[in-house]
């Protein structure tokens, strides 16, 4: 039970990173690099805080941060004209330094000191200590599924989803395209953010390279949810897909490794041709229309 209720863990703490993911490449219909700097940046400010005696403070300023590293990937992509691509690269590249610099060197070490979850973890037995974990991590799921939801009902969540769909039309409406593509790009990243802030903390390190293939690691999460859940999906029930997938794509990653079918150097590869083979299901939905292939529930005979 050891592997199964630490990958769950896991795959909780990863699930903001998922929904992050889900908003920019499902709702925004954008595809953005500047997760695995976000990602590390976030992990970087929730470590240096945290280090400092402010576990707390970390997480929320964690959320800011990746939330201005978005702005600024939506700047250059609208206002500067440049590719969205080519944007996050920019973004992602420069935040190397931002986060080095804000972590003071290439890591630091939160073993001794106190997290989010430590006040709480000490009122229980020794034994309990996952638990506390699990329901943290569970709980800070919950409520970021809960505000999005909400939020994406909102007539302005609704203009941010309504670009995604049809960014032309959306404009001829008097909607500012560009204040809802910043809008979502702030909102995805300050959720990546959050999961490595909550990461750093939880693993008792931050490290200035946990960032590394964040992107691809996001993108399987949410394409395992949507062939888990199938059919076609509402917002919301999209928002629980990533949840779940991230929770299932971890859960896989263990099993493999627990009966020795690949290791840990495999990961990335693995992750890497579950999502290159899910992006090229409609090529091959065209070029052999007889063969039935499902991609977000979706059979074509």
């Amino acid at each position: 039970m050891g592997f199964l209720t630490d990958s769950i863990l896991l795959g909780l703490q990863y699930a903001m990173l998922a929904l992050g993911v889900y908003i920019t490449f499902r709702v925004l219909n954008i595809p953005d690099l500047t997760v695995d700097g976000s990602f590390t940046f976030g992990i970087a400010v929730s470590g240096a805080l945290t280090a400092a005696g402010h576990p707390v403070l970390g997480l929320l300023l964690a959320i800011a941060a990746g939330a201005g590293a978005g702005l600024i990937t939506g700047f250059l992509q609208t206002f500067a004209g440049i590719h969205p691509i080519v944007a996050g690269i920019l973004t992602m590249t420069g935040l190397y330094t931002i986060n080095i610099t804000v972590l003071g060197g290439p890591n630091i070490s939160l073993i001794d000191s106190d997290k989010f979850f430590t006040a709480a973890q000490g009122l229980l037995p020794y034994e309990y200590r996952t638990v506390v974990r699990m329901a943290f991590a569970l709980l800070i799921v919950a409520v970021a599924v809960l505000l999005l939801a909400l939020f994406f009902k909102t007539s302005y969540g609704l203009s941010i989803r309504a670009t995604g769909d049809n960014e032309d039309m959306v404009r001829a409406s008097s909607i500012n395209t560009t204040a809802t593509k910043l809008t979502a790009l702030a909102i995805a990243n300050g959720l990546v953010a959050l999961s490595g802030g909550v990461i750093a903390q939880f693993q008792g390190f931050a490290d200035i390279n946990s960032g590394s293939g964040m992107i691809v690691v996001g993108l399987a999460s949410v394409i395992i949810g949507e062939v888990l859940f199938g059919g076609r999906r509402p917002l919301t029930v999209g928002l629980i897909s990533a949840v779940v997938g991230s929770v299932a794509y971890r859960l896989i990653i263990a099993l493999a490794l627990q009966i020795n079918i690949l290791n840990a150097n495999s990961l990335k590869l693995i992750s890497a041709v579950i999502v290159g083979i899910t992006l090229a299901i409609p090529a091959i939905q065209k070029k052999f229309p007889n063969l039935k292939l499902r991609r977000g529930g979706q059979k074509n005979a």
